[in-house]
């Protein structure tokens, strides 16, 4: 089943989208969709709520769409994950690092380019949303339990605040709107293991990235596991699983986004985003 927060800022109704595209309304059965949905049993309720009929339909028709999710916990970020033409040498554990949770925002919202930044660019990544509490999986095996969905996130990125303002990556990734996600929260049993989906990023209708997730290094199971080692997962809490070759920062010209254009990311079968780059 995909799920889905209708409405303006603050204000989202819980949705819920079946196979034919009808949404409707969840609000009789969860006040949100959010961590405490995801754990404790809300996406059976929903599905037994759809099946059963009688929940208001939604026309999305003038709708904003915010995040699939209410406000996470945490942005676990993945640092280089995809395999790259020629290269060989990958490392033997990821990067992990956090984004502010506050920088999530709907899939079309605005992205606003922050005050002194020179450099921002755009990264397409697989978003994979905690469905249960995870500390110290044993396994990869093990993260299929804790998996709550997956989704499109758009993980944007000032560079110059990355490597040049002391050298903290945390700089260059929390700034306000920084990562639009969703339309959708797509979970496993509709979805699959999330391998072999492809990604793609435009940026005024020009193709910057295409890839899929069947070239990042480490795997969703095993980036759930390793992350559990570090740190408490919490149900709500978002993994960014890394971006494929493509972003400005790899370009020859380097062209960062400006005021004005707009990029449209998608992965397959979660979605497709589009959002206007405006100015703090």
């Amino acid at each position: 089943m995909r799920f889905m927060r209708i409405g303006s800022v603050g204000l989202e109704r819980p949705a819920a989208m079946d196979r034919d595209g009808t949404v409707f309304d969840l609000s009789a059965i969860t006040p949100d969709v959010g961590g405490d949905f995801l754990a404790h049993g809300g996406v059976d309720r929903a599905e037994v709520a759809v099946a059963a009929g009688g929940l208001p339909v939604l026309d999305l028709a003038g709708q904003r769409i915010g995040a699939p999710i209410a406000r996470p916990g945490k942005v676990v970020c993945v640092g280089p994950n995809f395999r790259k033409p020629g290269v060989t040498d990958y490392p033997d554990e990821p990067a992990l690092f956090l984004k502010a949770a506050g920088t999530v925002v709907g899939p079309d919202d605005t992205v606003l380019l922050p005050r002194g930044g020179t450099a921002v660019d755009w990264e397409v990544e697989l978003a994979v949303v905690i469905g249960a509490t995870a500390r110290y999986l044993d396994s990869p095996a093990d993260s299929k339990g804790v998996i709550g969905g997956f989704a499109v996130s758009h993980d944007v990125s000032e560079r110059a605040f990355q490597h040049e303002r002391g050298g903290t990556i945390d700089k260059g990734k929390s700034c306000e709107t920084f990562n639009p996600l969703g339309p959708w929260l797509v979970t496993p049993d509709e979805l699959g293991d999330a391998d072999g989906l492809g990604m793609r990023l435009w940026v005024d209708g020009v193709l910057r990235q295409n890839g899929t997730t069947s070239d990042m290094v480490f795997d969703v199971a095993y980036l759930v596991w390793y992350a559990s080692q570090f740190m408490v997962l919490e149900p709500g809490d978002v993994i960014n699983c890394g971006t494929p070759p493509g972003c400005a920062i790899g370009l020859p010209d380097k062209p960062y986004l400006r005021a004005g254009q707009i990029v449209e990311i998608e992965i397959d079968g979660l979605g497709r985003q589009r959002q206007v780059i405006g100015q703090a």
